[in-house]
């Protein structure tokens, strides 16, 4: 990690536990509000206070999104708490050994209350989804693989502008809260794919949470939310297509 910087995406098993530990532990400094956001979301510093030997300052320090629950708007269809959603979004990511979404943490004690707290990637803000698809087409196939997660994750809010181009090359998916949901409420820019069928090893992935939401996750969701999401993996593992939309009204707004 550099001294102020985010997630690489280049690192082992280790080194995400080390960040992970950082965005836990660190004390945490605002920097500014970020802008048209729906809910109050803000730019941190986390640093690690901790003066341990050998320890280089290189590792102490990043940048981070961090959404508190007393900045959410309220919502009729989810109720308070959208950053829990934020944090099953990273476990689920994790679960699928997918890597599409930052490390993301809970603190209780951040500068507004309890929130969730996730590393900044750094990224080019002028390219999104839109510029993505049409783009290079190395990126096509981590496209089908974040709409195949937002499946999974039932996502209400894909919009253009939640999917970055990191400085590494890598794309990214941010901004979950609105996620995981037990009726059916997909709502994404991604329908480019829609039709497809979908890459047998992204169905081999999946396939273990048909049988069981592995119990971290499954703690920020509801018994309902959980086994909503079994049955759609049960669908998507029957189908083994990505979701046509006849209605062509599932579009969140705005688009980017």
């Amino acid at each position: 990690m550099d001294e102020i910087g985010g997630w690489d995406g280049q690192r082992d098993a280790r080194c995400v536990e080390r960040d992970i530990d950082l965005l836990e532990r660190g004390s945490i400094r605002l920097l500014g509000q970020l802008a048209h956001s729906s809910n109050e979301t803000f730019l941190v510093e986390v640093v690690n206070d901790a003066d341990e030997p050998g320890s280089s300052p290189a590792t102490q320090r990043c940048w981070a999104i961090y959404k508190p629950e007393w900045g959410e708007r309220p919502l009729r269809d989810f109720p308070p708490g959208l950053y829990r959603r934020e944090r099953a979004a990273f476990l689920l990511s994790e679960s699928l050994g997918w890597g599409v979404v930052p490390p993301t943490v809970i603190r209780e004690e951040g500068p507004y209350g309890v929130g969730s707290l996730q590393l900044f990637v750094d990224h080019d803000p002028a390219e999104h989804y839109f510029t993505l698809v049409d783009g290079d087409p190395a990126h096509l196939s981590e496209l089908r693989r974040l709409a195949v997660f937002d499946l999974v994750a039932n996502n209400t809010d894909r919009k253009a502008g939640h999917v970055l181009h990191g400085t590494d090359g890598r794309l990214w998916g941010i901004d979950h809260g609105l996620c995981f949901a037990a009726p059916f409420k997909l709502r994404t820019v991604i329908w480019d794919f829609a039709g497809e069928r979908i890459d047998a090893g992204l169905l081999a992935d999946v396939a273990p949470l048909a049988d069981e939401v592995p119990a971290a996750l499954a703690e920020h969701l509801t018994w309902f939310e959980a086994a909503a999401l079994q049955q759609r993996v049960e669908h998507l593992l029957q189908e083994q297509v990505l979701p046509v939309d006849p209605t062509g009204m599932r579009f969140p707004w705005p688009l980017v």
